[in-house]
């Protein structure tokens, strides 16, 4: 009996470990936990059945403080709506918000912010603005299509200003299965100069 005991007492321990490696989040910040959290979440993963099988946490960038900065945004006047390029047919209508201009590592840089005009919108994505970029980095560390960070509304300030966290970009869903349909980042936002910060060009398997 005592040993039956002693078995059962193992097998408890194993399985609370094995568990415990399971919820066991990779990444240097809450960003990336959460972030790899989703991805290996088969129910909301943009990854094909191949790589989630294998997947054991994005490739990101050192997180670097110089790659926060406070930005002005000027607010682009009667702007017109528009239909964005993506990689597929698709055409989803976005216009633009407003132009940033911010410095980052010595560098005096300008990108513009979109804001979604689709009718079939999720209402809770009105305090989203979009921000795609390109930078030196696109087609060799990071992906080539550029990336993209979220912006929300409620954080622009009352001068408009508002912080910019490149540490917290990511690769459109087209990175990692090209059965999504991403909108293409526009040429004028392309930076010159390396953005050595966010998320990874994805080795697929």
């Amino acid at each position: 009996m005592k040993k039956l005991s002693l078995i059962i007492l193992i097998s408890f321990f194993i399985n609370a470990c094995n568990s415990q490696k399971k919820r066991a989040l990779i990444g240097e910040t809450k960003y990336q936990q959460e972030l790899n959290s989703s991805y290996k979440d088969a129910s909301e993963s943009p990854l094909t059945k191949r790589d989630l099988k294998n997947f054991k946490g994005l490739d990101f960038f050192p997180v670097d403080s110089s790659y926060i900065v406070i930005a002005s945004l000027t607010p682009t006047i009667d702007a017109p709506v528009f239909e964005m390029k993506t990689t597929t047919d698709r055409r989803p209508l976005y216009k633009e918000y407003g132009v940033i201009n911010f410095t980052v590592n010595g560098k005096d840089s300008e990108l513009t912010v979109y804001q979604d005009q689709s009718l079939d919108r999720d209402k809770k994505y009105d305090d989203y603005l979009f921000l795609p970029f390109t930078d030196h980095t696109s087609g060799n560390e990071s992906y080539g299509g550029g990336r993209y960070m979220d912006i929300f509304i409620s954080d622009i300030s009352s001068n408009n200003k508002v912080l910019l966290n490149f540490n917290n970009t990511y690769n459109p869903y087209c990175a990692y299965n090209p059965k999504y349909s991403c909108p293409i980042t526009p040429r004028k936002n392309h930076l010159d100069l390396e953005i050595k910060a966010g998320v990874k060009a994805f080795k697929k398997h």
